[in-house]
C-alpha cells in the first residue's frame, strides 16, 4: 500500500472512531456528527482507493462523484451509491443552522458507513 493511500486510510479510521464513540454515547449525543464522521469516512475510503491507484481527485466531497472515479476499478461499489448518496448530504449542510439530523438519520448514517467501509477495508487488503 502507497504511504499516502495509507494516511487516507488512518484518517478515515479516525473518522470512524470518532463516529463510533459518539454513538456509544448515553448523554447529549450529537447526532450531526455522527452524520458528518459517517460521510467523512466514507469519503477518505473513496479517496484511498482513488489514491492507491494513482486517479487523481479535486477537493470534493460528492461521494457519488468520488464513486463514478472508482467503480470501474470496484465493480461491486456500484451497490452502495443508494448509501453513499445519502451520507454525501451530510458533508456540508448539516454542519450548519437551518438543518439537523436526527436519531433515526444517525443510526441509518453509521450502519451505511459501516457496510460501505468493510467492502472498503476488503478492496484495500485490510483486515476488517
Amino acid at each position: 500500500m502507497k504511504l499516502l493511500t495509507a494516511e487516507w486510510v488512518a484518517k478515515a479510521d479516525a473518522d470512524f472512531a470518532t463516529m463510533e464513540r459518539e454513538c456509544r454515547a448515553t448523554e447529549n449525543l450529537n447526532y450531526d456528527g455522527i452524520c458528518f464522521h459517517a460521510q467523512q469516512c466514507a469519503e477518505k475510503y473513496l479517496k484511498a482507493r482513488l489514491c492507491e491507484a494513482e486517479i487523481g481527485f479535486g477537493k470534493i466531497h460528492d461521494l457519488v462523484a468520488l464513486l463514478e472515479q472508482v467503480v470501474d476499478l470496484e465493480l461491486e461499489w456500484e451497490a452502495f451509491r443508494e448509501d453513499l448518496a445519502y451520507l454525501s448530504d451530510f458533508a456540508v449542510s448539516f454542519r450548519y443552522p437551518g438543518e439537523s439530523t436526527d436519531q433515526k438519520s444517525a443510526l441509518d448514517a453509521q450502519r451505511r458507513c459501516c457496510r460501505f467501509r468493510t467492502a472498503a477495508r476488503k478492496a484495500l487488503g485490510l483486515e476488517i
